[in-house]
């Protein structure tokens, strides 16, 4: 979408390990690597990728959209009313609906002046965030039994809020369910994720983090529902096409000589800089 935003033409995709120059004679392509198992890093499409972005080939809206339909298949529940967490649950949220044939409203509105909580530095912070950033419209939801869907669960502390702020609006049951596998390993390839015990999915079971957040139910979609929605049949564990170690722990690259998660990630941004 950036491209769109430019004005430019799409020709293809820049391919893995492949660096393309555009200077005054054109494009210039050099792959000085040797070919490589690829791995796109799959919560691109889950949160980080705009809606109106194509990668590898897959429109990002469809693929949230396809996430919430698997959702819908594999975790229904009775209820009223199908309500996203804006901005990044409202395609997936807009899939579940369809699958399930309960109605979509906004019951939840948000500040746009606000940015991301999970990667805020400090609790009162993010806390003070999901205030000012959500909204509950009482009037779409209150005494129905409402299903929040979101694109993921990280440290929890936005979710928390949510469903308190969803209660309090008189929502007579809360049940939420996540775009994403339960998020249990740390990313060390850029991504700004938290370490691996301040992941609620990493300290907790699916009943305990139900009772943490403080819903009626809680579920994922699983990791195959993931992959079939992005196209795969499945999951294969021998030869997955994308990254997706933040949901299996499965690293493409591993660092088995460093014994410290946090040394592992430090050497990356030391051999980056």
């Amino acid at each position: 979408m950036a491209l769109d935003i430019l004005g430019a033409s799409f020709v293809r995709e820049v391919e893995p390990g492949e660096l393309v120059m555009v200077g005054e004679d054109g494009l210039k392509s050099i792959k000085p690597f040797n070919k490589a198992q690829r791995r796109l890093c799959i919560f691109e499409h889950v949160y980080f990728s705009r809606p109106d972005s194509v990668m590898d080939g897959l429109g990002i809206y469809e693929v949230r959209k396809h996430i919430g339909k698997e959702l819908a298949r594999e975790s229904q529940v009775p209820a009223d009313v199908i309500v996203p967490v804006p901005d990044s649950g409202v395609p997936a949220a807009m899939g579940y609906a369809q699958q399930s044939g309960l109605p979509f409203e906004l019951g939840i509105i948000r500040n746009h002046y606000v940015g991301r909580t999970f990667i805020e530095p400090a609790d009162h912070i993010r806390h003070l965030g999901v205030r000012l950033k959500h909204n509950a419209n009482r009037a779409t939801i209150e005494g129905k039994r409402v299903i929040l869907v979101d694109d993921s669960i990280v440290r929890g502390t936005t979710s928390v809020k949510i469903v308190a702020m969803v209660r309090a609006a008189g929502a007579r049951e809360v049940h939420m369910r996540i775009a994403a596998p339960p998020t249990t390993h740390s990313c060390y390839y850029g991504v700004d994720t938290p370490e691996r015990d301040k992941l609620l999915a990493a300290r907790m079971d699916l009943a305990g983090m139900a009772r943490f957040i403080g819903v009626d139910s809680l579920a994922f979609v699983s990791i195959d529902g993931l992959y079939r929605a992005v196209g795969e049949a499945r999951r294969d564990a021998a030869d997955p096409r994308f990254c997706d170690a933040c949901f299996t722990g499965d690293y493409p690259i591993t660092l088995d000589d460093l014994e410290d998660p946090e040394e592992r990630q430090l050497s990356l941004l030391r051999e980056s800089a």
